[in-house]
C-alpha cells in the first residue's frame, strides 16, 4: 500500500552528457555513480523531510538537484548512460502556481504559505529558472496516467519491472525520443482527420512540441510509480493505439471497445482521488 499518498507517475526525458552545459555536466558527473533505486530512495527521503518541517514550506531550499541515470543501448548495442535532472525547484514553483489557480485561501495558505512562496522566488535565479522552464525534463501526473503518454510507447519497447519482496514498486517503459516523436506525430495526424474534436489531439500536439525541444539522441521514459501495483500487466499502450486505428478506419464499435477497456482499467484509480 502507498499509505494514502497520491499515486504519481512520471514522463521523463533523458539526454546524453553533451546535451548539458558545463555546470550541469559537473552536477551530473558528481552523481553518475549512484544507482537508480538509491536515487529514488534519496528523492523520497528529501520529500519526507520537506513535508515534515516544523514550519509549512513545501519548497526545496538549498539542496543539490538530483540527477537520474538511465542506461540504454546505443545504436551500436552498447549500454550508454543518459541523464535526467530533477529540476525540483522549478517544478515545485510551477506546482504551487497551479494550486493558486485551483485552491482558495485559507486552504492555499495552509499548503503553500505566502512567506514560503516569497522566499522561493528570492532563492530562484531568474536566468536559470527561465532556462529550465524552457526545457523541463520531467512531467508528472497524479491518480492516473494521461492517455497521450501511452501513444509514445509500444509493447516491444524496453520494460523494467521493479519489485521488492514480490511486490511491484514501479514499471518503467523506455524508447528513443525519435521514435516517440514519430508515434505522436502519426497519431496526431490520424486524429486530425478522423476525430479532430478529441482532447487527445490537443494533448498529443503539445507533447510533440515538448519532445522536440530535446536532443534527438535522447530517451523517453514512462515511470508508472506505485500505480503499477493496480494495473500491471498493462495493455493501455496497445488499447490507445487500437482506438486511434479504429477511428481512422471508421470502426466506431472497435474504438468504443478500446475506450471501454481503458476506462475500466483507470476509472477505479481516478476514483481513489475522490475517496475519503
Amino acid at each position: 500500500m502507498n499509505g494514502g499518498f497520491p499515486y504519481v507517475s512520471f514522463l521523463r526525458v533523458y539526454e546524453p552528457l553533451d546535451a548539458f552545459d558545463d555546470q550541469q555536466q559537473l552536477l551530473i558527473l558528481a552523481q553518475r555513480g549512484r544507482g537508480r533505486e538509491a536515487t529514488e530512495q534519496l528523492d523520497r527521503s528529501k520529500a519526507l523531510r520537506r513535508i515534515t518541517r516544523a514550519v509549512s514550506d513545501p519548497f526545496p531550499h538549498d539542496d543539490e538537484d538530483i540527477v537520474r541515470v538511465l542506461h540504454y543501448p546505443s545504436a551500436e548495442g552498447l549500454s550508454t548512460p543518459y541523464y535526467c535532472p530533477n529540476q525540483l525547484a522549478v517544478r515545485s514553483t510551477l506546482a504551487a502556481e497551479s494550486l493558486s489557480h485551483s485552491l482558495r485561501n485559507p486552504l492555499l495558505g495552509l499548503l503553500v504559505p505566502d512567506a514560503a512562496r516569497v522566499a522561493q522566488q528570492e532563492r530562484l535565479d531568474p536566468d536559470s529558472f527561465a532556462e529550465s522552464l524552457s526545457k523541463l525534463h520531467t512531467r508528472s501526473a497524479t491518480w492516473g496516467i494521461p492517455f497521450g503518454w501511452f501513444v509514445l510507447f509500444r509493447e516491444d519497447d524496453r520494460i523494467d519491472v521493479v519489485e521488492d519482496s514480490h511486490r511491484i514498486e514501479t514499471v518503467r517503459l523506455a524508447a528513443p525520443i525519435s521514435q516517440c516523436i514519430d508515434r505522436a506525430r502519426y497519431a496526431a495526424a490520424s486524429l486530425a482527420i478522423a476525430a479532430p474534436g478529441l482532447d487527445l489531439l490537443e494533448e498529443l500536439t503539445e507533447i510533440t512540441e515538448w519532445l522536440e525541444t530535446f536532443s534527438l539522441t535522447a530517451v523517453v521514459e514512462l515511470d508508472y510509480g506505485e500505480v503499477a501495483q493496480l494495473v500491471f500487466p498493462d495493455e493501455s499502450p496497445s488499447d490507445v493505439r487500437a482506438g486511434i486505428e479504429c477511428l481512422v478506419e471508421g470502426d466506431m464499435t472497435g474504438a468504443a471497445a478500446a475506450y471501454r477497456r481503458l476506462a475500466t482499467r483507470w476509472i477505479k484509480i481516478r476514483q481513489l482521488a475522490r475517496a475519503s
